[in-house]
């Protein structure tokens, strides 16, 4: 009996002792996790949501799936917008109701300026450890605004004429010099239009470079002020193009291409028009052999300029994909830590589909590879290293977003034969001044 009862005790005591321990275990468990050392971790786990207006499956998830695997305490989320008027009221209507974006992509001037008056982009020059000048080069200073940066410039622009080589060759026609010009275009385009084959088509997003690019060297006004948008030679390239359209009937009018929303990228990469007008985007269908099949090699040339004595054309260029930080963030510093790793080389997954990083700490050989990928003997990599990363004088298109939309309104109605040249730059020229006598500081 009494070894019953010790036995009993000992039971017991054990039992209490295992209790005791396991409360001592559990509290000190409890007392980790609410310590202020792991609440204050735990708030520093911060979400950036970044828009930007390429598809998240052409690189910019990888991006942010390399970032993330790396840096636990600031996750990034990325959201797509389009990039046209509709995508980018969009994006200004989240901003301006603070629906919780902390990054996002400018991929024109305009609308960087108009982003910078509305009070939504910040003006950079806060931080005080990257010296935009120096990572980017010359070309960084024309997106600044009002003297400022209010957003990151991140990647290289190129704007160039994407060409069927093979439909080159069998015309018996070398890839043309870098100094090519627009009456060179034109007899290309003759000679390369062949039964439904177009011989040239310019995105629709690219027209302005034929007339920027001479405005841009002559200046977009003159010495006293008033608007240049006649300049002669902006003139001839307007005749060259309509030219094209109406009279060789070598490029798509323009009414035709609007209505139709001829998808132009897919024209190009089914052969279906022997040369493309285009920017690097380009390269994102070009690189997909699945979806878009080709059996052709593709080489390049620079946009024309507009006649042989042209000295001052610029190319379409500069830099792009200019990168801002809302100022109703709550997280600006994490999304400049994490803007800052971005542009020197984390967003290198989008190079695949041409977006070359334009920061001198970026590896541009990587680039070229990540480029080309297992497609490189599809293209004339001669021409790619001439053009697609040649060095040349370019500018970024300045013109405030009001004119530029004048004066597509204006030249819609001459490419469509519903006004006269004259008429068109007479009124361009117009609504340029009046924007400049309202608008005058």
């Amino acid at each position: 009996m009494m070894n019953m009862k010790k036995t009993t005790l000992s039971l017991l005591s054990a039992a209490v002792v295992l209790g005791v321990t396991a409360g001592f275990g559990s509290s000190g468990e409890n007392a980790a996790k609410n310590s202020p050392a792991a609440s204050s971790e735990a708030k520093k786990a911060v979400t950036l949501t970044m828009w930007g207006g390429v598809p998240a499956e052409a690189g910019p998830q990888l991006v942010v799936d390399n970032w993330n695997a790396k840096n636990p305490d600031i996750q990034v989320k990325y959201e797509r917008f389009v990039n046209d008027d509709a995508g980018n009221l969009k994006l200004d209507t989240a901003l301006t109701t603070n629906q919780g974006i902390d990054l996002y992509v400018n991929y024109t001037l305009s609308f960087l300026s108009k982003r910078v008056d509305a009070g939504t982009a910040l003006d950079l020059s806060e931080f005080k450890d990257y010296n935009i000048d120096d990572k980017m080069g010359t070309d960084a200073k024309d997106w600044k605004v009002k003297d400022k940066y209010y957003g990151l410039p991140t990647k290289k622009n190129v704007s160039f004429v994407w060409l069927n080589k093979n439909a080159l060759d069998e015309a018996g026609l070398a890839v043309p010099a870098l100094d090519w010009t627009m009456a060179d275009l034109q007899q290309y385009a003759t000679k390369l239009k062949k039964g439904t084959r177009w011989g040239f088509t310019e995105h629709i997003s690219g027209y302005p470079n034929f007339f920027d690019g001479a405005s841009a060297g002559a200046g977009f006004t003159k010495a006293d002020g008033t608007s240049n948008l006649d300049e002669p030679t902006v003139r001839k390239a307007y005749e060259a193009m309509f030219d094209m359209m109406h009279n060789d009937k070598s490029m798509p009018p323009l009414g035709e291409q609007m209505t139709s929303k001829m998808p132009t990228d897919s024209m190009f990469l089914k052969g279906e028009t022997a040369m493309l007008g285009a920017g690097e985007f380009i390269f994102r269908s070009s690189n997909n052999m699945k979806d878009f099949p080709r059996d052709f090699k593709i080489a390049f040339a620079t946009v024309p300029k507009v006649t042989k004595e042209q000295s001052n054309f610029k190319y379409p260029g500069g830099l792009g994909d200019v990168i801002s930080i809302n100022p109703n963030s709550k997280n600006k510093e994490q999304a400049w830590k994490f803007l800052k790793w971005y542009a020197d080389g984390g967003m290198m997954p989008l190079a695949a589909g041409g977006r070359i990083p334009s920061s001198k700490d970026a590896n541009v050989e990587e680039a070229i590879k990540l480029l080309l990928g297992d497609n490189e003997k599809t293209y004339d990599v001669d021409s790619l290293k001439k053009v697609v990363f040649g060095k040349f004088p370019t500018y970024t298109a300045t013109l405030p977003q009001q004119v530029m939309d004048a004066r597509r309104e204006e030249y819609e109605k001459y490419f469509l034969k519903a006004q006269s040249l004259d008429d068109t730059l007479k009124n361009s020229v117009k609504r340029h001044n009046d924007y400049l006598s309202k608008n005058k500081k």
